[in-house]
């Protein structure tokens, strides 16, 4: 026979005259946050009290009941109804409701002022949103509605913007698949076909950043030249329904495509037949979309794939096509160049053997099915298809590793991803810096998300650059080895030389597909290749490399490291702006013994990566800098989305870098040339402290 539950008494509540309450010791509040004392007697005082005080009788030294209460919870409210008094507002007797525990109960009074706090859940925006609108709707202004919940009036635009949001992102953000943040860069358009068609893009992305919602909503033109209309065709954007504006009187490199919403749609089509084609392989998963940030795949593993031999007519041509090759450049071998039909033929000879050298890979179909393939969008309009990646939760388990694996404070915790964590998730009520107002005519500092997508750029274009110079890697390599052995100094390096690689968690659309981008992946891949797979096999065959492969390999390797990031510095955050301040020095330094050139490596001002994200101040100090004053004043009339695209025109080739970009201490690069010599000495005595470590 089942035991009848025991039911809960609840503790009684009762009025009790103001001046019988007492602030007990035990209220675990003692930081001041949220909304002040002033405001909540203010609010008190305009629709009464809401919520009871908890209390608890107050006993002398024989334990008899003294008249008195102590409020361990409801503090705040007590310290509002006190000013109340005060202020002559409220009599000093006035009867306060309270939920009286009752006396001998074993829940401390610690514990119940405790409970209230961390039990209590803020408002959900969304829940903020639909009750200000219903406030709207019952006749309260704006300002009124800031009035009565003591929040700028901004706030409250803000939350009420949310209603030209589709309903169906809404929902999405209800269920926690979206943050504020992003509900708020979609409220820039009311267009809810566009709306939902571009989360459905960005959905399946790594970046949905608010920057890139709020380009792709306001992008009313695309250039013919843009990857995306390379990858479809013009053909078919117009045969589609689409419309091309030419500029009949200067060149407009193919025109401008006016439907963006058209062209994306038949990207994604085309990208979702390439990724049909290739789920078909045995794959277990396939992600598309446009772009794919720069090292989205490091907390993936790879499994290996085996090329297809070559068949024997392959080979025989091989063979005649480098036999034709060897007899052309030993009869030109005296010649000042070729003639034109000869170096035409050289150039197919070349594609030839490249096309039967890169061999088609395959995989074995057991690990096919528990890996995946990402399809995208290279920056040339062709399709980019990388396979073989197993995502952590399929990665094989190793009992031994479990230990290992739930120690939070293991390496690589400092690289979690916000977005992955669902870190951002607790920010989701703060408002971020997109959406302050934008102030059109102050040179106002640039954004910090801003300046760290150009210090990312720079970042990466120094790696390249660093790992094309194994002298100066070596070098600097050397130099922070020597400050923390000899100098105690282990922060504000800008080469992390662990090594473990510097992750971009924000990061500018142009960065993958970035020439220093390309560089970094070909390098890694050409290495990749030859390298042995099993430890041993790895070290006998490092142990027997020439010293200037020893090198390259080590200065590439060193490349991961690099960082010239400048991060927004959070207060209780582990980096200090000391620290930040100290890593873009020394990246200068680096900079200049590189002779690093950011418009050489690639970088021209766009309305994307920054023009179109400065105020207009910004854009005319930029152009007058990279053209001159009257250039400048020729843009000056124009509206800011107009003056960014003349910007981006008129700075088209002429070398202009925001400040970030830009590189100090030139006389460095001189110093670093007139020690350069002979590398031979450094590089052994360099080897032979490397092995030592």
């Amino acid at each position: 026979m089942a035991s009848a539950i025991q039911k809960i008494t609840l503790s009684s509540s009762r009025d009790i005259p103001f001046n019988r309450l007492v602030l007990s010791q035990a209220n675990v509040r003692r930081v001041k946050a949220g909304q002040s004392i002033a405001e909540l007697a203010a609010d008190i005082a305009r629709r009464g009290l809401l919520q009871s005080l908890n209390v608890r009788r107050v006993l002398d030294a024989d334990g008899a009941e003294t008249g008195t209460f102590e409020v361990p919870a409801g503090g705040r409210r007590f310290h509002a109804l006190e000013l109340l008094v005060r202020q002559k507002k409220l009599n000093k007797t006035a009867p306060v409701p309270c939920v009286v525990r009752e006396a001998g109960s074993p829940i401390l009074a610690e514990d119940d002022s405790l409970a209230e706090n961390v039990q209590r859940v803020s408002l959900h925006p969304l829940d903020q949103f639909r009750a200000f609108r219903t406030l709207l709707e019952k006749g309260l202004s704006e300002e009124e509605i800031a009035a009565a919940f003591f929040v700028p009036v901004t706030v409250v635009r803000q939350r009420l913007r949310l209603m030209t949001v589709s309903e169906k992102l809404l929902a999405v953000y209800a269920e926690d698949g979206m943050r504020l943040d992003q509900v708020i860069a979609f409220s820039i358009s009311d267009d809810h076909a566009r709306q939902e068609q571009i989360w459905e893009i960005l959905s399946g992305s790594h970046n949905r950043e608010p920057y890139l919602i709020r380009r792709m909503l306001t992008e009313k033109t695309v250039r013919a030249s843009d990857a995306r209309i390379r990858f479809v065709g013009l053909a078919a954007y117009v045969a589609s329904g689409g419309h091309v504006m030419r500029d009949l009187f200067e060149a407009d490199d193919g025109g401008w495509l006016n439907d963006p919403a058209l062209l994306d749609r038949l990207v994604m089509d085309k990208l979702e037949s390439a990724a049909a084609e290739i789920r078909a392989e045995g794959w277990k998963w396939v992600e598309t979309a446009l772009s794919f940030p720069w090292g989205h795949t490091r907390t993936f593993d790879e499994i290996e794939g085996r090329p297809v031999a070559i068949t024997e007519d392959d080979l025989a041509r091989l063979e005649a096509l480098r036999v034709e090759q060897e007899e052309i450049e030993a009869e030109y071998a005296q010649a000042d160049e070729y003639p034109d039909e000869i170096d035409a033929r050289l150039g197919e000879i070349e594609q030839a053997i490249e096309s039967l050298e890169t061999r088609p890979v395959i995989y074995d179909p057991a690990e096919m099915a528990r890996a995946g393939t990402f399809v995208s969008l290279d920056s040339d309009g062709t399709l980019l298809v990388a396979r073989g990646f197993v995502r952590p939760e399929d990665m094989p388990t190793d009992p031994d590793d479990d230990a290992v694996s739930t120690d939070a404070g293991g390496e690589g915790a400092d690289d979690a991803d916000p977005e992955d964590t669902g870190a951002d998730a607790v920010s989701s009520q703060v408002v971020t810096e997109d959406d302050e107002p934008e102030d059109e005519d102050g040179l106002k500092p640039l954004p910090d998300r801003l300046v760290t997508e150009l210090t990312a750029w720079r970042t990466l274009a120094l790696r390249d650059a660093f790992a094309g110079n194994p002298h100066v890697a070596l070098t600097e390599f050397l130099h922070t080895l020597c400050l923390v052995l000899f100098h105690d100094t282990y922060d504000g390096a800008c080469l992390q030389a662990g090594v473990r690689t510097v992750s971009f968690p924000v990061q500018g659309p142009d960065l993958a597909g970035s020439v220093p981008a390309h560089q970094v992946q070909a390098r890694d891949e050409a290495w990749k290749a030859d390298l042995p797979t099993g430890e041993d096999a790895l070290w006998i065959w490092l142990d027997r490399l020439d010293n200037d492969s020893r090198l390259a390999l080590l200065a590439h390797c060193l490349s991961h490291g690099v960082n010239a990031l400048h991060e927004k510095v959070h207060p209780y955050g582990a980096v200090s702006p000391r620290t930040i301040e100290r890593r873009i020095v020394r990246a200068d330094r680096l900079a200049a013994a590189l002779h690093l050139d950011p418009v050489e490596a690639g970088w021209t001002p766009t309305v994307d990566n920054y023009l179109g994200r400065v105020t207009k101040a910004r854009i005319l100090q930029a152009v007058r800098e990279g053209r001159g004053e009257q250039t400048a004043q020729m843009i000056a009339h124009l509206k800011k989305p107009d003056m960014a695209r003349e910007a981006e025109r008129l700075l088209d080739g002429s070398g202009w870098l925001p400040e970030a970009l830009r590189t100090g201490s030139p006389s460095l690069a001189n110093q670093s040339d007139n020690v350069r010599g002979d590398n031979a000495a450094e590089a052994s005595f360099a080897e032979t402290h490397v092995a030592a470590e």
